[in-house]
């Protein structure tokens, strides 16, 4: 008898699997995961969500170099370092004071340029109605002629001197692995120019409080000292942040 039953639940099984093997449902596959790299979606009108990333990953990791490089943002920094300098102060304002001075009289500046780069280059492209070397070409030309109007022929005769390359015909012709060094070059001459015009008078105040404390004896006594409160004077007096703001906006 003890062997009879478990033969009987061996065979019961045996006759219940293949019905239970019947009845259970299929299993469902897993949802596919389909990425397009082709660079528009599928209908080809736009370019794709992840091709638009990317590019935007790409623009605001070189957003630095561009910002240093292609816009006037070099040369309102260095002026406002060089004014702070002459008036013989080491710390105030700030570094982040004028960096970000700088950077929002650069937005100031750039306005008109990087709302034609847009319109002509991000815009179309991002509704599909031009492609990415159309897109870029487009976009990069008001880019492209602000600083060709901004620098000097010297530099860029420079540049393609040192280069080996033909005398260019037109701005066209100008590669900008040439314009953008001398466009650098240049921002470069314009703020030691500007900044030699701003330390005159300081200069000045310097040289004549050395001269009175000289006549007076008071050799101890450090000159600098003493012309700080004079130069802080005739700078407020002379509205002088307003002065350089005005030559730098009217420069470009």
């Amino acid at each position: 008898m003890r062997r009879v039953i478990p033969l009987l639940m061996l065979a019961a099984t045996v006759v219940l699997l293949p019905a239970a093997a019947d009845a259970a449902p299929a299993p469902t596959p897993a949802p596919g995961i389909n990425i397009e790299l082709n660079g528009t979606n599928p209908d080809g009108s736009r370019p794709a969500s992840s091709l638009v990333i990317v590019l935007g990953l790409t623009l605001l990791s070189v957003a630095p170099a561009l910002l240093l490089l292609c816009t006037c943002f070099t040369k309102v920094f260095m002026v406002l370092g060089i004014t702070r300098n002459a008036l013989g102060l080491t710390s105030m304002p700030p570094n982040q004071v004028l960096a970000g001075l700088a950077l929002f009289l650069s937005m100031f500046i750039m306005g008109p340029t990087v709302s034609a780069v847009n319109e002509q280059g991000v815009q179309p492209y991002l509704k599909g109605d031009k492609t990415q070397s159309q897109a870029f070409k487009d976009g990069i030309q008001p880019l492209r002629e602000f600083m060709y109007t901004v620098t000097r022929p010297d530099e860029v005769a420079l540049l393609t001197k040192v280069s080996g390359a033909k005398k260019p015909a037109n701005i066209q012709a100008v590669p900008l692995t040439t314009l953008i060094p001398a466009f650098v070059l240049s921002e470069l001459r314009a703020a030691f120019i500007i900044g030699f015009v701003i330390f005159i008078p300081f200069l000045i105040i310097d040289l004549v409080v050395s001269a009175s404390l000289m006549s007076l004896g008071m050799m101890m006594l450090p000159p600098v000292t003493v012309a700080l409160p004079f130069k802080l004077l005739l700078f407020v007096l002379v509205d002088g942040w307003a002065l350089i703001i005005m030559a730098l906006v009217g420069s470009y």
